[in-house]
């Protein structure tokens, strides 16, 4: 087990390009496999085909990558921080705008990013990319969790509930909201109240919606 080290993640390159021209052929053997990615499917695409969709010979992409899976890790390396949930900031102003913005970013991403079905795809048959994606799960987990404790101790989050439980919970709201595939439109609004409420008491929500109000007049 890699133990979430993206550069073992990757691996090796067979060849790292230097000159302009080379930069521009990985890059666009990098394009061509994203591509081919969302619209084929991961295992539906081979080195063969994104080598062709670039304009470039076979043996040309086995020049910059291993095989397509070290060039799709590559791509998820770039782009992992689009791939996660959004990390909510607890003390910065209201926040269920704070929220509502966040998951409406999130979402954003991701359309973007458009790698995250291919991702689903791998998981179940590439133990290290899953265990990569839980590492950094853990380590948003841990920062919301800090987030959360120090809110805590000033007494704006309620006082029994365990910091640890509801950065999970929070976690999985955050991630699952921005990927529902049931074709029902998301209301980030009232999922970021519902965040909000899990977290504040009425009163302190209240407090902290009035104190934004008042910085904005």
């Amino acid at each position: 087990m890699r133990n979430g080290n993206d550069e073992n993640l990757v691996g090796s390159f067979p060849f790292v390009p230097r000159q302009e021209r080379a930069v521009k052929k990985k890059d666009a053997l990098l394009q061509s496999g994203r591509y081919l990615f969302i619209t084929k499917g991961y295992e539906n695409t081979t080195a063969k085909e994104i080598a062709a969709h670039a304009g470039v010979a076979t043996g040309t992409f086995y020049r910059y990558f291993s095989d397509k899976r070290q060039l799709f890790m590559y791509l998820v390396k770039d782009k992992l921080a689009n791939l996660l949930p959004p990390e909510p900031e607890w003390e910065a102003g209201d926040p269920e705008q704070l929220l509502f913005s966040l998951l409406e970013n999130y979402q954003q991403r991701l359309y973007e990013v458009k790698l995250d079905k291919v991702v689903v795809e791998l998981l179940p048959k590439d133990p290290d990319l899953a265990e990569t994606l839980k590492e950094a799960k853990r380590n948003m987990h841990n920062r919301i969790c800090n987030g959360l404790k120090r809110a805590q101790e000033k007494g704006h989050v309620w006082k029994d509930l365990d910091p640890s439980a509801i950065a999970w919970s929070v976690l999985v709201l955050l991630e699952n909201a921005a990927k529902d595939d049931s074709g029902q439109s998301i209301d980030f609004r009232q999922l970021a109240r519902l965040i909000g409420r899990m977290v504040f008491p009425p009163e302190i929500i209240k407090r902290l919606q009035s104190e934004q109000q008042a910085k904005s007049e």
